[in-house]
């Protein structure tokens, strides 16, 4: 089945650039494949969409892949390494076949299913990178990374710089950013006030509300 899948998808290439992500793509790759039809109405039961959703998947592979074969990443800092991910991954794919994904995933019926392959992505590279997270953090990686890798795609998309050296310098810009605000929350959950206001107002209430002569919150006069 992954080689007729692979079969088909090799197939559709070609003419995506032409009739998109479409049906008249997944009837041509049909034709071109040589795969039985009902083999591939089974592979494929929402053709082009499908054949879309199979090119993405096949990305984040190539992606988490090229990765594995690194044997620098110990050298490299988050940073570096989230950075060194996402240019893996635009670089495993051809720029008009995502322009006509994004033409697809943007359109409100299939919406929710881009989303679901961006955050797929995002998942794909914390676990490449060995992420540990398993509370909260888990989530919020991920959802941080989507954002980036969106903004990162869709710039990139518009580049005509050479070997895309703007969208290099504009990913180094977005994660020096979430850096930056990853600073700040690190730095509020170090100050005692930051504490307190994290664990919501009723707390605040109870110190403030505290029977005379019990501890004032730290590093604070009035409110």
């Amino acid at each position: 089945m992954a080689e007729a899948k692979a079969r088909l998808l090799a197939a559709a290439l070609p003419h995506v650039a032409f009739d998109g992500w479409s049906q008249m793509t997944f009837s041509a790759a049909l034709t071109d494949s040589g795969l039985a039809p009902g083999l591939a109405a089974g592979l494929f039961p929402r053709g082009g969409l499908d054949l879309a959703v199979a090119y993405h998947r096949a990305g984040d592979r190539t992606m988490t892949e090229a990765l594995a074969m690194r044997n620098d990443m110990g050298t490299l800092k988050i940073r570096q390494k989230i950075a060194l991910a996402v240019r893996l991954r635009l670089e495993a794919a051809d720029k008009e076949l995502v322009r006509r994904g994004t033409a697809l995933f943007a359109l409100p019926s299939h919406a929710p299913e881009g989303a679901t392959l961006i955050w797929g992505t995002a998942d794909a590279i914390w676990r490449a990178l060995n992420d540990p997270s398993t509370d909260v953090n888990w989530y919020t990686k991920r959802a941080t990374l989507s954002a980036l890798y969106a903004s990162v795609v869709l710039f990139w998309l518009g580049d005509e710089s050479e070997g895309s050296a703007a969208t290099w310098e504009f990913l180094d810009r977005r994660i020096e950013n979430v850096m930056q605000i990853e600073k700040a929350k690190g730095a509020f959950r170090e100050n005692s006030l930051g504490r307190a206001l994290l664990q919501g107002p009723l707390k605040i209430f109870e110190r403030l509300h505290a029977p005379q002569g019990a501890k004032d919150l730290p590093g604070t006069t009035t409110l």
